[in-house]
């Protein structure tokens, strides 16, 4: 068998439709504010750039929140790559212990030698079956590439 065959990707589900969400918020939002901020009773006085900057603050606001919909893992026969949030990382599987989910984690981990790991923040535990599916996929293609 090609690596490509067995070749899984996981992606977190919850936290996308909430980051959009929040993002769709966060922009509306910011748009609101920076188009009433001309008329004020307070005496203050705002000029079209202080508007602009405001809606501008909205979309910069909701990019960062949108960075929670990075996290991938891709896995073949051949090893893993793992984007969290800021990060990537690629591991061979012989470099990998063991794929775990420890209880009360937000999210799965790989084992690494010397007592490391890293983070697998596309498998969440607010995914629920998703993520109990997702650790199964990687464990059975750790488990075939070491033996």
């Amino acid at each position: 068998m090609t690596p490509e065959l067995n070749a899984v990707v996981f992606r977190p589900k919850k936290i996308r439709r909430v980051a959009w969400a929040c993002a769709v918020g966060l922009i509306a939002v910011f748009t609101v504010v920076g188009l009433l901020l001309g008329n004020t009773p307070t005496g203050v006085i705002f000029r079209a750039s202080d508007q602009v900057a405001m809606i501008v603050l909205g979309f910069l606001l909701a990019g960062g929140v949108l960075l929670l919909t990075r996290p991938r893992v891709t896995a073949d026969a051949s090893g893993v790559d793992v984007r969290n949030v800021v990060t990537s990382h690629h591991f061979e599987w012989k470099d990998v212990l063991s794929v775990s989910f420890p209880d009360g984690a937000a999210w799965a981990r790989l084992e690494l030698p010397e007592d490391e790991y890293i983070s697998v923040m596309a498998v969440q535990a607010v995914d629920r079956e998703y993520a109990v599916s997702s650790v199964r996929a990687l464990r059975e293609l750790h488990k075939a590439a070491r033996s």
